[in-house]
């Protein structure tokens, strides 16, 4: 495939998240994939149990030819290596809003990347298909930090966005692609589950503008249940983003019987509040089956649009109701007037009122950055 076709097929992809199931870049096979994929990994610390993985807290202890939980680390030779560089499953230009950042240069568009791996278990993933396997059970790409950025560039995206399994897993990868990133001029954004300790999150703040996290609950026992992970942990990474000026953005999957407790969403709101996020946008997004969740219903809209009310009531100024067509809670409006400044129809904007950071109606300022 050439680098003009190649790009085709990329606008072309309509999914979030494409398994490039028979789309694979020219001199790519399975060894090469392998040899690609194969760095020292970053943050690892002999123990006398094994070699510590302090990428996440998972901290997994892994011997020799063991894989870590997320299945993007194993020790080879005594050292920690990844199997996720240069290899991606997944190669997309997705609209900005589909992380989804409402906030953050709207209108334009973000070369998305992803290699397989998670460090979370997610029971409602609908990236399952990527997120719960390994590099070496995925049909890759063969696309090193320097093409990434040279493909952002060719196709005028405005940013890389590290997305659709868990940029966590992938972290050396995403970081030299960031660096290489900011030299060019090109913006850099996480969707993230936040599940990352504090020293490695800290170090690729750096290079990131952008972040969107997925607070999956606010219950710890539900959120060990539904994904494998604990709320704390998450908690601490939005501190971090926030004090290292990265821009913000906080999603909300309301789940029916695990994540739909009106008392959960109202501690939520109010602990996001306290803590300082009341101008970064919260996106309450709706359920589909999915996965091993099959059975449940889609979350009914009354849900979500309660779930709305209660954050504004808490103080939340930019609320958002995602996997919704058609709903008016798409739209930005300026918290002190009440005007629609950014109009949405699904991912396309329709019109935006935002001049320097200001509404253009009353003039006053909409958090967020702008074009």
């Amino acid at each position: 495939m050439n680098k003009r076709e190649f790009i085709r097929k990329c606008i072309l992809a309509s999914s979030g998240c494409l398994m490039m199931q028979n789309h694979i870049l020219a001199g790519s096979n399975g060894s090469e994939q392998k040899e690609t994929g194969l760095r020292e990994a970053m943050f690892q610390e002999e123990t006398p149990r094994g070699i510590m993985c302090r990428i996440c807290p998972n901290e997994c202890i892994l011997k020799e030819g063991e894989l870590s939980q997320c299945r993007n680390r194993k020790v080879i030779k005594s050292k920690l290596r990844t199997l996720a560089y240069g290899n991606p499953c997944s190669v997309n230009i997705d609209p900005v809003e589909k992380k989804p950042l409402y906030h953050f240069y709207p209108g334009t568009r973000a070369y998305s990347i992803a290699t397989a791996g998670c460090n979370l278990a997610c029971l409602n993933c609908q990236n399952w298909s990527i997120s719960q396997t390994s590099p070496d059970k995925t049909r890759n790409y063969s696309l090193s930090p320097e093409k990434v950025v040279e493909e952002s560039l060719r196709t005028k995206s405005k940013s890389i966005a590290y997305t659709y399994s868990e940029p966590v897993t992938f972290y050396e990868y995403a970081y030299d692609t960031a660096r290489l990133a900011r030299t060019a001029g090109i913006k850099n954004i996480f969707k993230s589950n936040g599940y990352i300790n504090r020293e490695p999150l800290e170090k690729i703040c750096s290079y990131l503008d952008a972040a969107n996290i997925d607070l999956k609950s606010f219950n710890d026992s539900t959120y060990l249940r539904l994904s494998g992970g604990k709320l704390q942990p998450v908690l601490e990474s939005l501190k971090v983003y926030r004090d290292n000026g990265v821009w913000l953005e906080i999603t909300c999957l309301i789940v029916p019987s695990w994540t739909d407790k009106y008392d959960e969403i109202k501690a939520m709101c109010n602990w996001l509040v306290k803590n300082g996020f009341s101008q970064n946008p919260l996106h309450f997004s709706r359920f589909y089956p999915v996965y091993r969740l099959e059975q449940l219903p889609p979350t009914p809209l009354e849900t979500l649009n309660t779930a709305a009310r209660i954050a504004a009531e808490e103080g939340m100024k930019y609320i958002y109701i995602g996997n919704v067509p058609g709903n008016e809670m798409a739209d930005t409006r300026c918290p002190s007037c009440g005007s629609v400044v950014i109009k949405r129809t699904g991912y396309s904007i329709d019109f935006n009122k935002i001049k320097d950071g200001n509404c253009s109606f009353c003039n006053k300022p909409v958090a967020g950055i702008w074009l």
